[in-house]
């Protein structure tokens, strides 16, 4: 059987990670119908169908499942000694992919990236905003960012963040005219700006002062899933939110948004970078992850 080329199984990977024929050709810089047909070739080489594929979707075969399962780990540990081999020759190169919520990518844009940038330029970052943790290794990416608490235990953690402190905030203009917000059981009586989690349930509430706890399931009409979002809604007068303080921060400074129940606030751990433990880290990763560590607490 002839051996298929490297480029053959880097589309199959692609394809597979993009789930759609268009975007895997935009990966990778190629028309939809040279990457159709350099699939299809594969496809013979081998005897068996790797997709699906109708007008709307592409899904992967039996088959293809047992090859991106087996052929993922090959093709990133490639892609990591050739990195490595050329690292100590030239300006170091590769692709880190990291997974993160909107607000660990703001905190990297305000604190790594442009160190990191402007003294690695070889090495191109891709970073996707999820707000839902993912398998970071069954879906191909090198790191994850998230709150230190969320971090898999299985995995090497370095904080990015000092601890995250949540504040409830509201418009001058919202609370104008509005019964007072002393204690946290006042919030019911209030129009709420309401987060929705990434397994589809409403965040609750939380507050402590000494022994006290409470975890509030706050009335709203208004439910998104986005705290810079949040923000923006709060800004705008439509309710009260509760979301870390430094996306309120700007908002606060100007006094469009003032900050409610300061003695009830607690605080996250704050931010880390994490990635698999036991396996060999790429150029690339060791290279970010060293910056992380040389870059001041936000």
């Amino acid at each position: 059987m002839k051996r298929p080329s490297w480029n053959e199984l880097l589309a199959v990977k692609i394809i597979a990670e993009q789930r759609s024929f268009s975007r895997a050709a935009d990966v990778l810089g190629l028309k939809r119908s040279s990457l159709s047909h350099t699939v299809k070739g594969l496809e013979a080489t081998l005897g068996v169908q790797l997709f699906l594929r109708t007008t709307r979707s592409v899904a992967l075969t039996e088959a293809g499942e047992m090859l991106i399962a087996r052929l993922s780990p090959l093709l990133a540990e490639m892609d990591e000694l050739l990195n490595d081999v050329t690292a100590s020759a030239q300006q170091p190169y590769g692709l880190l992919r990291i997974s993160a919520s909107d607000a660990a990518i703001s905190l990297l844009l305000e604190t790594v990236l442009p160190t990191f940038i402007q003294q690695k330029p070889g090495i191109e970052i891709d970073l996707v905003a999820q707000g839902q943790l993912v398998d970071i290794v069954a879906q191909g990416f090198d790191a994850g960012i998230r709150l230190i608490e969320d971090v898999p235990k299985d995995m090497i953690a370095i904080p990015l963040s000092g601890p995250l402190r949540f504040v409830t905030v509201a418009s001058p203009a919202y609370l104008a005219g509005r019964p007072k917000i002393q204690h946290p059981q006042d919030i019911m009586q209030h129009t709420c700006l309401r987060q929705r989690l990434p397994g589809g349930k409403r965040y609750h509430w939380e507050y402590q002062q000494h022994e006290q706890q409470f975890e509030l399931d706050v009335p709203g009409s208004l439910t998104l899933d986005s705290s810079a979002l949040m923000v923006e809604a709060a800004v705008a007068g439509l309710g009260v939110a509760y979301v870390p303080e430094r996306y309120a921060q700007p908002w606060l400074k100007t006094q469009r948004l003032v900050t409610l129940l300061d003695d009830w606030t607690i605080a996250s751990q704050g931010i880390a970078l994490y990635f698999p433990q036991n396996r060999h880290m790429p150029v690339a990763l060791r290279l970010f992850v060293d910056t992380v560590k040389a870059a001041p607490r936000a």
